[in-house]
């Protein structure tokens, strides 16, 4: 056995060959948690070349033995089949494992998820949102960070907003998916009416339509174009994981209107990149945003609510940038990625 396996401490579930939030808030933390503690993966989907990847019968062998100095390796799952993956490496090969499941969810609980809560040895989450519908309450509350080298302000927003090419001076961007779960809708009806009253504004909508999604663009793009506001609210699909950090820095104002969601990178991202936020109560946005100071809330769901706080931000477009220089102060206060790495590694390493 590589001296470098036999050291392992901490164990990495990567169940999801499609690359998901999960994926992406582990990969993220990651690369500071490696230089933590001795790491490793289960499952190669998108990790980089320094990070060291296992197998399930190579696990079987790390695990037989705890760790010289007598304690038990961590499992840290993020996923029902990961825990499944340690529960079958603890009951069936006797592996020396202590389990961490990280639960997001914001819904009751499925019976097999609630069986997995109880198999585990600690229970985290990343909001309390998420945290009221774990029976009995996390261990601990351990919110996603972000990395502010690559989210961060703009030297010159309305010189990089005529680079892009978009119409107008200020941008409102929603990013994810183009589908109804993530309210791309509540902006573009919001939007609608009050373009015509805000000449200065264009709404950029970012992220993939699917297939089975593409009737709900569609109709909306239907509603925009009879509205005679077709290059005032723009689809611009999918984009570069590389592009993202440049569109959230030329935004004025983020909407986040997701009408369930796990935690919800896009605020804390838009906030590091100095945007002003208009979010739903999904997520972990309600503990994040401060309402009134980095942005505001609003029901899910609620269009009435969304648009007339949509059309308070953009009358007072000097506020916004107000607005979105407390939002950076925030993140760089209590969300980073260094300050997720170091809480999680202390936790985790107690267990």
């Amino acid at each position: 056995m590589p001296n470098d396996l036999s050291e392992t401490e901490l164990i990495l579930g990567n169940s999801n060959s499609r690359f998901s939030g999960v994926t992406s808030t582990m990969l993220q933390v990651l690369r500071i948690q490696k230089n933590l503690v001795k790491v490793a993966v289960l499952g190669k989907h998108h990790l980089p070349d320094d990070v060291t990847c296992v197998s399930f019968s190579q696990l079987i062998q790390i695990c037989k033995k705890p760790l010289p100095d007598g304690r038990w390796r961590v499992f840290h799952a993020r996923r029902n089949d990961e825990v499944i993956q340690a529960l079958i490496l603890k009951k069936v090969f006797r592996a020396k494992l202590k389990i961490v499941f990280t639960s997001t969810a914001q819904r009751q609980h499925s019976w097999i998820t609630r069986y997995l809560i109880r198999q585990s040895d600690a229970i985290i989450s990343t909001g309390t949102a998420a945290a009221s519908y774990i029976q009995g309450g996390p261990d601990i509350i351990v919110p996603h960070g972000i990395d502010l080298s690559t989210y961060s302000p703009s030297e010159n927003r309305e010189a990089l907003w005529q680079e892009l090419g978009y119409p107008g001076k200020y941008g409102i961007g929603i990013f994810g998916r183009v589908r109804h779960q993530k309210g791309v809708d509540l902006l573009v009806e919001a939007a609608i009416p009050l373009l015509k009253k805000h000449p200065d504004f264009t709404v950029i909508i970012c992220g993939e339509t699917t297939p089975d999604h593409q009737s709900f663009q569609d109709k909306l793009q239907a509603q925009i174009d009879q509205a005679g506001l077709t290059d005032r609210i723009l689809f611009i699909g999918k984009q570069p994981f590389s592009e993202l950090p440049k569109l959230f820095r030329a935004m004025t104002l983020v909407a986040a209107l997701s009408r369930n969601e796990g935690f919800g990178l896009t605020v804390p991202e838009a906030m590091a990149s100095e945007a002003a936020v208009l979010a739903s109560e999904a997520g972990a946005w309600k503990d994040v945003v401060r309402d009134g100071i980095d942005g505001h809330i609003v029901p899910c769901g609620d269009l009435a609510a969304t648009q007339e706080k949509l059309d308070e931000m953009m009358a007072k477009p000097e506020q916004l940038i107000e607005m979105g220089q407390a939002g950076r102060k925030r993140v760089e206060e209590h969300y980073t990625i260094e300050r997720e790495a170091s809480q999680l590694c202390d936790f985790l390493m107690n267990v």
